[in-house]
């Protein structure tokens, strides 16, 4: 696989943002905790995708009128499609190749002897006289209902105290002072498990947290792999070339060597605290928590620092369009490796519904088991992933909700094309959050919604003209000069099967203007109405001795 040069540092991905006209540089003064966010998520809310940039903001402040001396980037990593493709510097429908190439080709990471992350050392007393995390204009996320700023785009860097294997998550903490964060991490992440054994070791967890460093780690660190993944090396294989690591200072783990920040510490296993409201990527607000908590230790950065943050709640947002670029690709692997070598495309339905709960997968089917073994299999991936998924045919374009839901409508019957599987967990959605409050009437189980929308006969055509005559009307709508064309899928008719021979030869006279051949043609098939006769009997007459039914 051929690999442009990857970025040495976030700075140089921002250059290459700002070349390609997809970076806004905010020089006004902006709150951090009421205006920042809001101010990105207007172009989630109010503008189409291509539209959308990364805001590096340079003027930052909160309600006291405190000034940061960091910048802040959010919406630069993932904003859309066009920045995330920018970021592994490679076009869109290169992406799944990159990531099936990675996962089969991980590159092991360098050791260097320093890197530029540590330009500045803050520990011991000079942490505290630095303000420790309040250095950094660390921005709220959803103002008016989160209760503090979130570290959200922080890569969590931890190592498993018995294999000492590395795992590198993303994930959510709530700044509650200069030397404490929370943190949130579900069970069934790696962090988690490497907590767990640091408990019954009776120790702390060591953590290095990265923030601001090449777009390939981010993307990594966002992603849930399988356990025996090195995310680093998985960053390696994205881009072709190993990532380069330096030592910390107060840890024994090793992070991104051209990065901006990197907080070293540890996580406490012997007490945790409330955390939240938060502002969900679900879309909802999550009230309340119990999380760890990550203690300081010290803090490492280069001059001119810039801080990360990635936009996340309702969707779309950064943090689905981050998951959504590579998600699809490994659920897609997956379902292959299960033996199901017909799946054509999977994609997970971003707007709102916030990917994982809304799956459709679209196959060539070799028999009629095929899109329910396929659908499991998607059940099977885990990770909260499929609370309704569809199995649609490889003429459905699955990144398009519309033809999702057309297939829906026009090729399954729900009185046997449904099944509903229960006792599932709860998955990225609110009703886990209030499934046992009093008021609540939900049971406080999940289910699963899957439909297969393939079809179980041949279909006549699709009514639209043939491609050759939609491609030659393009080259005269371009010839005439009229507003530039975005083809919608479907845009032009094909053949499903249901096609005799004798409608083809009429189509094509019809399109030679040969009008009176068909006229003639089709007087040789008149009947005479019978007394007694309703439109209804004649036609019924007529149906059972054509297609076999009757109206």
């Amino acid at each position: 696989m051929k690999f442009a040069k990857p970025y040495e540092d976030l700075r140089e991905f921002i250059a290459a943002l700002d070349e390609h006209g997809k970076l806004y540089r905010i020089h006004r003064e902006i709150n951090k905790d009421t205006e920042l966010q809001p101010l990105v998520r207007w172009q989630f809310r109010g503008l189409p995708e291509e539209s959308r940039r990364g805001f590096l903001f340079d003027n930052v402040t909160d309600g006291k009128k405190h000034k940061y001396n960091c910048r802040v980037l959010v919406g630069g990593l993932a904003g859309s499609e066009a920045i995330y493709c920018l970021g592994l510097r490679c076009q869109p429908d290169e992406v799944a190749d990159r990531w099936l190439y990675a996962m089969d080709h991980p590159i092991a990471p360098i050791i260097v002897s320093e890197g530029i992350c540590q330009e500045e050392v803050h520990k011991g007393e000079e942490l505290l006289a630095r303000n420790g995390l309040l250095e950094f204009a660390v921005p709220m996320s959803t103002p008016g209902f989160d209760n503090g700023p979130y570290i959200t785009a922080g890569h969590w860097i931890t190592k498993d105290p018995e294999t000492g294997k590395r795992n590198v998550g993303n994930y959510r903490g709530l700044i509650k002072g200069p030397t404490l964060s929370g943190l949130m991490s579900g069970t069934p992440q790696d962090l988690s498990s490497h907590w767990e054994k640091c408990r019954k070791l009776g120790k702390p967890l060591e953590v290095a947290i990265v923030v601001g460093t090449v777009p390939a780690v981010s993307y990594c660190a966002t992603q849930k792999v399988p356990p025996d993944v090195d995310e680093i090396a998985l960053a390696g294989g994205l881009t072709g070339q190993p990532i380069k690591l330096v030592k910390c200072q107060t840890v024994d783990i090793e992070v991104p060597a051209t990065a901006e920040i990197v907080l070293e510490g540890i996580i406490a296993t012997n007490y945790m605290e409330e955390e939240g409201p938060y502002g969900e990527s679900m879309g909802y607000v999550d009230p309340r928590t119990l999380s760890t908590m990550f203690e300081l230790r010290c803090v490492t950065h280069r001059k001119d620092p810039i801080w990360v943050s990635i936009i996340s709640q309702v969707t779309p947002s950064e943090s689905s369009k981050i998951k959504a670029m590579g998600m699809s690709t490994l659920v897609r692997r997956f379902i292959v490796g299960k033996g199901y070598e017909c799946v054509r495309d999977v994609h997970m339905i971003e707007p709102l519904v916030n990917l994982r709960p809304y799956v459709a997968v679209s196959l060539k089917k070799r028999n009629d088991e095929d899109p329910w073994g396929v659908m499991q299999a998607v059940l099977d991936y885990g990770d909260r992933v499929g609370k309704m998924i569809v199995a649609v045919d490889e003429d459905i374009n699955v990144k398009d909700p519309i033809a999702v839901t057309w297939a829906i409508t026009h090729r399954s019957q729900p009185h046997k094309d449904i099944k509903i599987v229960g006792d599932r967990p709860f998955g990225a959605t609110p009703i886990g959050m209030v499934a046992t409050h009093p008021s609540s009437r939900y049971d406080n189980c999940e289910s699963s919604l899957l439909i297969d929308a393939t079809r179980k006969a041949d279909f006549p055509p699709l009514s639209l003209p043939k491609k050759e005559f939609m491609v030659r009307a393009r080259e005269i709508w371009e010839e005439l000069g009229l507003p530039k064309l975005e083809p919608q899928e479907p845009w032009h008719g094909y053949l499903m099967g249901l096609w005799p021979e004798d409608l083809e030869k009429e189509a094509e006279l019809a399109a030679q203007s040969e009008h009176e051949k068909v006229w003639e043609k089709l007087r040789q098939t008149r009947v005479q109405v019978g007394e007694g006769e309703t439109l209804k009997s004649m036609r019924s007459k007529w149906g059972k001795s054509h297609t076999g039914r009757s109206e």
